[in-house]
């Protein structure tokens, strides 16, 4: 009998299947979905091997671990019966911008609640999960949350209180990254290079350097540091960011997501 259901079938909830059953953390027959009214349900079950369930009590009745993983506007009008139906056993939630308290409200007897916040890199088994819990974890419970957040890349438990800064950094993070990439294109560009060059030579560049700091664990600006010579070509660059305020750019951009994460969580 499945011992975890995904309530949602979208992308998370196929990126985080996919991630367990390729680490060998449940076996396909462990597994079981229920999606909404489209296909997706069905078209994840095809793919990946695991069952898809007809109503909402074949999806729980036998659940040790409910993964809710449905958009976060459909949470207002979830099944009522998802109180009882998840009564006793561990809730996890991946939905952006809904809190612990939040979460009490639609899951009030589940033994223990776990408020998760992936990054789309996840999708491809690298990605930055930061998460909280209701309560103290038992042993066994904390071994399945780091073990299902483990398979779809790292995880850091965290007081809910910086969840709002996690957000802004590891949740919004790749987009920033994303638009990084491009304006390194772009400025390839103008300085003379082929739109498919300008676009190979940024994107391997900044894979690359995130590979470097991974590997070495030095800070990034020892990093920098040890490309930068005095007067030379990398120094006028970043003479130049310096100079339009780079860092000071970075930290409103954050802060900015940081700032609209609360209010969402605020709304409801």
């Amino acid at each position: 009998m499945p011992k975890l259901t995904f309530i949602g079938s979208g992308r998370m909830a196929s990126a985080m299947v996919e991630g367990l059953l390729a680490k060998g953390v449940y076996s396909t027959s462990d597994v079981i979905c229920l999606g909404g009214s489209g296909t997706s349900a069905s078209a994840l079950a095809a793919r990946t091997g695991i069952l898809v369930a007809a109503s909402l009590e074949q999806a729980l009745e036998s659940a040790e671990t409910v993964i809710v993983a449905f958009k976060p506007q459909h949470l207002a009008g979830a099944d009522p019966r998802l109180a009882a139906l998840t009564a006793g056993r561990l809730v996890i939630s991946v939905l952006a911008a809904k809190t612990i308290a939040r979460l009490d409200r639609t899951f009030p007897k589940a033994r223990n609640l776990v408020r998760c916040m992936p990054n789309t890199p996840a999708a491809i088994g690298a990605g930055m999960t930061g998460w909280c819990a209701r309560s103290t974890l038992s042993e066994p419970d904390r071994a399945t949350v780091t073990g299902l957040l483990g398979a779809i890349g790292k995880e850091l438990e965290l007081p809910e209180a910086q969840i709002d800064a996690l957000m802004a950094v590891s949740g919004c993070g790749p987009a920033f990254v994303f638009e990084f990439t491009a304006a390194l294109r772009e400025a390839g560009i103008a300085a003379g290079l082929e739109r498919s060059q300008a676009q190979m030579l940024a994107l391997e560049t900044v894979l690359g350097a995130a590979r470097l700091m991974a590997r070495t664990k030095a800070e990034p600006e020892e990093l920098r540091n040890q490309v930068t010579s005095p007067n030379g070509t990398t120094f006028a660059g970043l003479q130049r960011m310096s100079a339009r305020d780079f860092r000071g750019l970075m930290k409103e951009t954050v802060l900015a997501a940081k700032a609209r994460s609360e209010e969402l969580s605020r709304q409801e």
